[in-house]
């Protein structure tokens, strides 16, 4: 009977809550807005194809030619400018030296640059190596690591056609294939572990469902536990004939709803906006959401417990989110990391909720295969519980 009398007083605190939440049509918008906008605006700075796309390049051709000829400068800047055409990765602009081209780089018009040497044709002619060298700029790292990369395969490209046709010049019986082959005798191919490809959206998606019902739950308890004792509400709540680990029970439930209604939102706009598709079980993705949720809560608790008004409370929630949200990959991979970082992500909850999300939509991993992320997110949650409710209850003795 007192456990029937248990829960039906927590239901009613949980609907309180809820009704609070739906009331507020604003507040609901911008649930679902907020992670609908930080999922678009990251998965769109960050492209997972080619992210160069018409970067304003410099080119100086030095070459100085050899026997009267540059024959060797004007074959690479064909195949650069047909490459080039079909890829609309560079917008090449000209100029005169290097020196030109470091202040264009210095003046901003460009993001970095292309030399021929002076003797390429020379080389390229005598049967030795022709440099190209690719000047980068030093104050824009990424871009420049992903440009110099960009050109190195395409000049390696572009490299291995001329040693194709360098073979079949030396033996017309040779075929373009078995030229290829002796000039480049192995085949690299990549296939994922499931079918298809995958985007920038399908890494950042799991993460930002982790991340939203981390935020939900823990934004959610200092509005429905340290406002209500501001405005005297609480305390009516208190002196009510109803046990207190009802309003502990109560609490706990309305923002787990809450948590799972906007990790399940953000899952079917992901899906239809982004074209985000779930690899394993729909029905494991739901349960990995309300661990998440589970595993917040009581660290919620404990935190606003000890605050003395809301904005305290949400002080130290967002103290303690922010690290979270960038130490636990949810927009960057862990591996990317100084070893340090990677250290520190192992401790953070959101790390495994984050990286069970993943495997299970993106890889399409079972029950099997997160075993270790399951554990850590429910010992967590049960230490956490067990600790939220003594300090929940002494500090409504306060």
């Amino acid at each position: 009977m007192r456990g029937k009398a248990l829960m039906s007083n927590s239901l009613r605190i949980a609907w309180k809550d809820l009704m609070e939440l739906f009331r507020n049509r604003l507040g609901l918008v911008m649930l679902v807005l907020m992670p609908i906008f930080m999922m678009a605006m990251v998965g769109f700075i960050f492209p997972s194809n080619n992210s160069l796309n018409h970067v304003p390049v410099a080119l100086a051709n030095q070459d100085a030619g050899f026997g009267g000829s540059t024959v060797g400068s004007q074959v690479f800047l064909t195949v650069l400018n047909g490459i080039n055409d079909q890829t609309g990765m560079l917008d090449i602009s000209n100029v005169t030296n290097l020196d030109a081209l470091k202040e264009s780089v210095q003046r901003g018009d460009v993001q970095g640059g292309i030399v021929i040497p002076s003797n390429f044709t020379q080389c390229i002619l005598s049967g030795q190596q022709g440099t190209l060298i690719i000047m980068t700029d030093n104050s824009n790292p990424q871009v420049s690591a992903a440009m110099q990369g960009a050109l190195t395969a395409v000049f390696q490209q572009m490299g291995t056609m001329l040693a194709q046709q360098n073979v079949i010049a030396l033996n017309p019986a040779i075929n373009a294939t078995s030229a290829l082959a002796i000039v480049q005798p192995y085949n690299v191919e990549v296939e994922g572990v499931v079918s298809g490809h995958s985007s920038y959206f399908d890494f950042i998606a799991p993460g930002i469902m982790a991340m939203t019902v981390m935020m939900s739950v823990m934004t959610g308890l200092p509005a429905a536990i340290s406002q209500e004792k501001e405005v005297g509400t609480l305390d009516g709540m208190m002196v009510a004939p109803i046990n207190r680990l009802s309003i502990i029970v109560g609490k706990t439930l309305a923002q787990t709803a809450r948590g799972l209604l906007q990790g399940v939102l953000i899952l079917i706009l992901a899906s239809v906006l982004f074209g985000i598709s779930i690899q394993g079980s729909i029905l494991l993705v739901f349960g990995l959401l309300l661990l998440g949720v589970f595993s917040f809560v009581g660290l919620g608790v404990v935190l606003t417990s000890f605050a003395k008004d809301q904005e305290t409370a949400m002080m130290v929630m967002m103290t303690l989110m922010f690290p979270m949200m960038f130490l636990s990959g949810v927009f960057f991979p862990v591996q990317q990391m100084p070893w340090y970082m990677q250290s520190i992500s192992k401790v953070l909850p959101l790390t495994y909720a984050a990286d069970a999300l993943r495997k299970v939509m993106v890889l399409g991993a079972g029950i099997p295969q997160i075993t270790t992320e399951l554990a850590v997110l429910i010992t967590f949650g049960l230490v956490m519980i067990a600790i939220a409710v003594p300090v929940f209850k002494r500090a409504m003795t306060r």
